[in-house]
């Protein structure tokens, strides 16, 4: 299994213990917990002007594989795109927003699918599998095809057509369960029971968070190495969060910079167990009972990385919000109608996420505030449409 230099294998967020990435694919063989890429950092020696090439592997050093191994459609390298006028309706210094719609499959996912079937791919696995909300089985099954993998996605009957659609045109086995996210995730958990899939679900495949930590340092970059003062992220399973906070922690342990930005997590009120968690001072989530929003990327009522989330938030100095669904579709359309900005249903809880952080004054006036896009909003075209018609706007 070819890796970089500094890539020293997994260690349980859990237990503790450590193992040898070629031989553990998936979660932790003693407790279950899920692992994290380990590095010997005292073994690198980066500059700020030390990293070459474009996108996600222009920062191998940091990562687990090398580019030369990679499957790789050039993900990453997307614009933090200057939104002034937000700037000056939140009452900051700066609003930015990276748009990871600018990805190959249209989502930030594909920076951990591109990392999750290269670790598939150098541990010879024929087939990749995992339940998905949708967008990251689109994702999937798309890098699973450039790998020559067979895919096989579990997506629950409200997914997009978008996303159904796209897994099809990819090669993909799709599996539509009746439901929502949580009956797609046992349906998978019954069917890779019984065959020799390679997992690359959430937190599951140590891989994923870690090709999503390079936004954050593409941000860091964009910005001539000045940390931002805050990043507001639309919050599910958190995969994005942790890893961004990860790659934050990375190089300012490595000198590189020296803060960290304040991490914000965003949910829809009709499904926000990460705020009631933080709000209650709990290290744990408690599962959202009746989960109710049209964001489905975020519509996660159990994610199992809470604590790592909310450890990513206090550590950070940041904390979390939730605002209801017709509030984040306003955002969606005056992102779209005042910058120009397509951000998907889900992302735009980002947006809305901060209106309501600088009402209750989370924000200086001389902050630097971004939010992440983590969709292109051509994906929810339809929806962001309805709502807009509904409003006779």
């Amino acid at each position: 299994m070819q890796t970089t230099a500094a890539f020293a294998g997994l260690s349980c967020t859990d237990c503790g213990e450590t193992f040898d990435a070629e031989e553990v694919p998936g979660r932790c063989p003693d407790c279950g917990g899920i692992l994290d890429p380990d590095y010997d950092y005292d073994a690198l020696d980066l500059t700020r002007d030390g990293f070459e090439g474009d996108g996600v592997w222009r920062y191998e050093a940091l990562l687990p594989f090398p580019r030369s191994v990679a499957v790789t459609m050039d993900e990453g390298g997307t614009p933090l795109v200057e939104a002034p006028t937000l700037a000056e309706e939140l009452g900051v210094g700066r609003v930015l927003i990276k748009d990871e719609g600018r990805n190959p499959t249209g989502t930030f996912k594909d920076r951990g699918q591109a990392l999750a079937v290269t670790a598939a791919k150098l541990h010879g696995a024929t087939d990749v599998a995992l339940a998905t909300a949708g967008n990251a089985g689109q994702a999937a099954s798309a890098y699973a095809a450039r790998a020559g993998l067979d895919s096989h996605v579990f997506v629950p009957s409200r997914a997009s057509f978008i996303n159904k659609a796209m897994i099809n045109v990819h090669g993909g086995e799709m599996k539509v369960v009746e439901g929502r996210i949580g009956d797609a995730g046992a349906a998978f958990e019954d069917a890779i029971e019984n065959e020799d899939w390679h997992p690359v679900q959430t937190f599951v495949t140590p891989y994923r968070h870690e090709g999503k930590k390079t936004m954050l340092y593409e941000i860091v970059e964009q910005l001539d190495w000045e940390v931002p003062d805050h990043v507001v992220y639309p919050t599910g399973g958190g995969v994005g969060l942790v890893g961004m906070h990860k790659g934050a922690r990375e190089i300012r342990d490595l000198g590189l910079t020296d803060d960290l930005p304040a991490m914000w997590a965003a949910q829809s009120d009709g499904c926000a167990p990460i705020v009631k968690a933080f709000e209650e001072g709990k290290d744990v989530h408690e599962v959202w009972e009746v989960p109710d929003t049209i964001c489905g990327g975020i519509e996660i009522p159990d994610p199992g990385a809470s604590p790592l989330i909310l450890e990513a938030l206090r550590e950070s100095d940041g904390g979390a919000v939730a605002t209801n669904d017709s509030d984040i579709l306003d955002s969606a359309v005056t992102v779209a109608q005042h910058e120009g900005i397509e951000m998907g249903v889900t992302c735009a809880a980002a947006a809305s996420g901060a209106w309501s952080l600088a009402q209750d004054g989370a924000f200086s006036e001389d902050d630097t505030v971004v939010l992440l896009n983590t969709g292109a909003g051509s994906k929810d075209a339809d929806v962001i449409r309805s709502h807009l018609m509904s409003k006779g706007i």
